[in-house]
């Protein structure tokens, strides 16, 4: 199953990726979205037990990026309305193994797809880069590595889901709001390690990327396609 499209709010729009999630819990079929979230900062579990989160909130709100929680692990993301978000959520028998399988698929198809938009990206990051980890994607953008993706995932009994966001445009504004914020949760980031399809000189029509990271997600599986 693949779900296009963005619902009209932001409460709205990550109730949709929740339905998507539950229906494959319940029907056992696969199921990819790829997207363009609304404007908004999104802060991980870890991120909300840090004494600076409040200050963290107050300088993404301030910067006109509304901040919201997101129920996976790493740390605080932000999206422009340009910026790509992923999900691929499977049916598994429960919450043991198979998690590096599936992120080495995942990053493998993103590899993928970013090459269709003339990116030759690799796995790894700068130091210092946004929502660090050890899942992200890299590319030379104008002679330095920057970090154009990251990826997290969360199992549960029945179901896994892979997420992950790409920078397509906006690099300097992502960067302009995350700085604050990583500075009030007390992480260290290099404003420099921001990077985004654009910079990297790929084709960073935000609809096209959308439509190569779904190709990519979903391979040569038959899909039904539904509208949020």
């Amino acid at each position: 199953r693949v779900s296009r499209g963005r619902a009209d709010s932001i409460d709205a729009d990550r109730a949709v990726t929740e339905r998507l999630v539950d229906r494959v819990r319940t029907d056992g079929d696969p199921a990819v979205r790829v997207w363009r979230p609304h404007r908004l900062v999104a802060f991980g579990r870890r991120d909300a037990t840090t004494e600076g989160y409040d200050r963290a909130r107050e300088a993404a709100r301030g910067r006109g990026f509304p901040p919201v929680e997101r129920d996976v692990g790493g740390r605080a993301v932000a999206y422009t309305g340009t910026t790509v978000a992923f999900v691929r959520a499977t049916p598994v028998d429960g919450p043991r193994g198979g998690i590096t399988v599936r992120y080495d698929a995942a990053t493998a198809d993103l590899r993928d797809a970013l090459a269709d938009l003339g990116v030759d990206a690799s796995e790894g990051e700068p130091p210092d880069s946004f929502c660090p980890g050890s899942h992200s994607l890299q590319a030379d953008c104008g002679g330095r590595p920057r970090k154009l993706a990251g990826l997290a995932q969360r199992v549960r009994a029945d179901v896994a889901v892979v997420a992950g966001v790409l920078l397509v445009t906006d690099h300097d504004e992502i960067a302009d709001v995350l700085d604050p914020v990583y500075d009030a949760l007390g992480v260290a980031l290099g404003p420099e390690t921001v990077g985004s399809v654009e910079l990297a000189g790929g084709d960073s029509d935000s609809g096209r990327v959308v439509e190569a990271v779904e190709r990519a997600l979903v391979g040569d599986e038959p899909v039904d396609v539904e509208a949020v």
